[in-house]
């Protein structure tokens, strides 16, 4: 059953822009990390067939699902921003949090051992790094309705145009 998502704002992709140059893991990894390894960037590039492209974030869910399983009350969620947070005091890298995740946005850091989830970059002025980044514009930080909206939107333009 894949979760739900909210009315807070995430980061997703069109695949149809993705070229999968995996240039959002480069500069994610290297904001929290300092060095350029995809294995430690909080945005996964993943191919969903042989031509399609796409990249996956913490979704942000509505009463998420990794903050609820935690069993050591490790992972908040912001309640204005949806964004998740890991208190690396009481984190022991159990991974449930990885479990519960329906996106795979969680990840454990092979050396803290502690879970590491996509925070929007909301320590950068000017926000995530992996949407300024973007060669193909492909990464946008959006709520659901909106790109629910979007999407309404290309449609109908396309009706007008047949």
């Amino acid at each position: 059953m894949i979760t739900s998502t909210s009315k807070y704002k995430n980061i997703t992709c069109d695949p149809e822009k993705c070229i999968g140059c995996q240039l959002c893991e480069y500069i994610c990894s290297y904001t929290k990390t300092g060095e350029y390894n995809t294995y430690r960037s909080r945005i996964r590039t993943v191919r969903v067939d042989e031509v399609l492209m796409t990249a996956v974030a913490c979704r942000t869910c509505e009463n998420a699902p990794c903050v609820t399983v935690c069993t050591r009350d490790a992972l908040s969620q912001d309640p204005e921003t949806g964004i998740i947070h890991v208190d690396a005091t009481l984190c022991d890298g159990c991974a449930w949090c990885i479990e519960a995740c329906d996106f795979g946005a969680i990840s454990i850091n092979p050396l803290t051992k502690l879970a590491e989830i996509c925070d929007q970059c909301e320590d950068e002025e000017d926000g995530p790094q992996c949407v300024i980044w973007c060669p193909k514009d492909a990464l946008e930080l959006t709520t659901p309705e909106q790109r629910a909206q979007k999407a309404r939107h290309k449609l109908a333009t396309e009706e007008a145009l047949r």
